[in-house]
């Protein structure tokens, strides 16, 4: 009896996902819900578990490709075996209108390595699957992701113009970036922006004709032939090839960091405020309270809830901080939810501490614990990365004094957090040797003014100098 492996949702607001590794190959024995590939969509990355036990028997979705959610990726075989699974393939469906990534497969031909190649049209794609023009014309709503309609915007497309050729005629990335390689865009071009601050497709810059040949780049090893939206650099290509050099493709992850900082730092006027923090006080009692607080709670006790119930402490007394901009409307959010970034080997993912401010410093470090564990094994869910208000990113835990971070859209601040130390600080003109912290606050200059910013910092450092709280 066959069992078809299917491309799950992974989030109400997520339609499709990329396939960036499978764990097992065809006529590979699998267990149920053991790990059977990895994806990658635009919330997390995620290992999905075998449906049910027995044999691999087909691959029918390769690496690198992305497809739409139900989209059938894999067969097992649950009364096979590996003798008689056969050898390994990607049929050829997988290269199907619903792919439309799918012809990139194959490395281009150098001459063709400037730009991405063009996916096939869709020649004939399911009635259920008819293309959004027709939906706009009759008034209907335009199926796409807020990441397709950002792409669009970016590079002047009316959506209503594109074939969607995803699940129910919906509009894909792979849609946007097919069309972006093809240099088919609206007439009407996004406005200009500073060179550093543009990604976009190589093939869609008007400057480039003008520019002088770059040196293709080697062959690289890429996801399948994936196209993605590229980094505009702030030299030519050519001036980046030389000498004795080695070409690393970006993880999906990494390109999808890189496309919200960029946006980030394009969208809010970042502006920093610095304070310095005695926490002496934190340090003597969690070095008194650790022992038993882990013996009693089974979970080590850190500094970052500390910094976190004061920064709710913060949020309360400043909601301006709490917010998030839309247009010219200023939405204060009611909830505290806070994330926290979370270092991985492969990138780095912020998942949320929702309503932080309904909880203690034990159901904080719990929360967070849990998080940061599922995160570094690929379990986190969708929603477990979303809706946060604020955000707090720690570099001072690899040795860093301070940091600027970038804001996490769409929040118009994050607290930084620097290395706690101990140094010579003048108090009541005497010299005395404390533990000492450095706290940097990104804020957004639409929203927060430096008033505002210095207020909250103020908060903060004056809930953790005074804490109050018992541990135990």
């Amino acid at each position: 009896m066959a069992t078809d492996i299917v491309m799950p949702q992974m989030g109400e607001s997520i339609f499709e996902g990329t396939i960036t590794k499978w764990l097992k190959k065809p006529g590979d024995k699998v267990e149920r819900d053991e790990p059977l590939f990895e994806i990658s969509t635009d919330k997390v990355d995620a290992e999905i578990p075998s449906p049910s036990a027995g044999v691999l028997k087909e691959i029918k979705v390769g690496e690198g490709q992305t497809v739409p959610i139900q989209t059938v990726v894999g067969v097992i075989d649950a009364a096979g075996s590996a003798a008689s699974a056969p050898a390994p393939s990607v049929p050829a469906k997988a290269a199907a209108p619903a792919l439309a990534k799918a012809s990139a497969a194959a490395p281009p031909p150098p001459v063709a390595a400037k730009s991405a190649p063009q996916a096939a049209p869709p020649a004939a794609a399911p009635a259920a699957q008819r293309p959004a023009a027709a939906a706009a014309g009759t008034g209907e709503r335009i199926h796409s992701s807020p990441l397709v309609r950002r792409m669009a915007k970016e590079h002047g497309i009316d959506l209503s113009t594109v074939p969607g050729t995803g699940a129910g005629g919906r509009i894909s990335k792979q849609d946007i970036e097919a069309l972006i390689a093809g240099g088919t865009g609206s007439a009407q071009p996004a406005p200009a922006q500073e060179e550093e601050d543009v990604y976009e497709a190589p093939a869609s810059v008007p400057a480039a004709a003008s520019r002088p040949a770059a040196p293709s780049p080697p062959p690289a090893a890429s996801s399948g032939g994936q196209a993605h939206v590229a980094f505009e650099s702030a030299v030519p290509r050519e001036k980046m090839y030389f000498g004795d050099y080695e070409v690393q493709p970006m993880s999906l992850m990494r390109q999808r960091i890189g496309e919200h900082m960029v946006a980030s730092k394009r969208v809010s006027p970042h502006v920093y405020s610095v304070d310095e923090i005695d926490m002496t006080k934190i340090a003597s009692l969690r070095a008194k309270s650790k022992d038993e607080f882990e013996k009693r709670n089974g979970t080590k006790l850190t500094f970052m809830p500390f910094f976190v119930k004061a920064a709710v402490a913060g949020l309360r007394a400043f909601p301006t901080m709490n917010a998030s901009l839309d247009g010219t409307n200023v939405i204060l959010h009611k909830e505290i939810n806070i994330g926290i970034a979370v270092a991985l080997d492969w990138g780095l993912i912020v998942p949320v501490v929702k309503n932080a401010d309904e909880k203690n410093i034990l159901g904080i470090q719990r929360t967070m614990n849990d998080l940061a564990e599922r995160a570094r094994t690929k379990k986190l869910k969708p929603e477990e990365v979303q809706e946060g208000t604020f955000s707090i990113t720690n570099p001072g835990v690899f040795g860093g004094l301070f940091g600027l971070p970038v804001i996490s859209q769409p929040n118009v601040g994050i607290l930084g957090l620097g290395m706690i130390e101990k140094r010579p600080v003048v108090i009541n003109d005497s010299i005395a040797i404390r533990s000492m912290c450095y706290v940097t606050l990104s804020y957004d200059h639409r929203v927060v003014d430096g008033a505002i910013a210095h207020q909250f910092l103020h908060k903060v450092k004056e809930t953790l100098e005074n804490w109050s709280e018992p541990l135990l």
